[in-house]
């Protein structure tokens, strides 16, 4: 029997979270920025997954930014390095949402 083809795509976003107790942020930040790698059949399933996933782990997601697929981004002429791609094929193969990168606000001169 052929195996199936799957539709799922990763998509790459980007998340601010707030404080929350017990989150994990360092002291003195007021909140973060999360880049993340999120498997789903669109990208408003990877949205929904990874606020799923965040709010988990006791994070407060506040506002998510959507990048698109590998292909996307390419098109957009994003340089993707091969450990971005790596955790791109992991999230894929594993169905996962990946933090890839997480970056603390101390202030309100860091927020975007």
């Amino acid at each position: 029997m052929a195996k199936r083809e799957s539709r799922q795509r990763v998509f790459t976003l980007v998340v601010q979270v707030g404080r929350k107790a017990d989150d994990g942020l360092p002291d003195g930040a007021t909140g973060a920025a999360l880049m993340c790698f999120a498997s789903g059949v669109d990208e408003a399933e990877a949205v929904r997954e990874t606020v799923a996933v965040l709010k988990q782990a006791d994070l407060a997601p506040l506002e998510v930014t959507g990048y698109g697929t590998l292909e996307d981004r390419r098109a957009e002429g994003h340089e993707i390095g091969d450990d971005e791609v790596a955790l791109m094929e992991r999230a894929l193969a594993e169905n996962a949402v990946i933090v890839a990168q997480m970056t603390p606000f101390f202030g309100e001169d860091d927020a975007p």
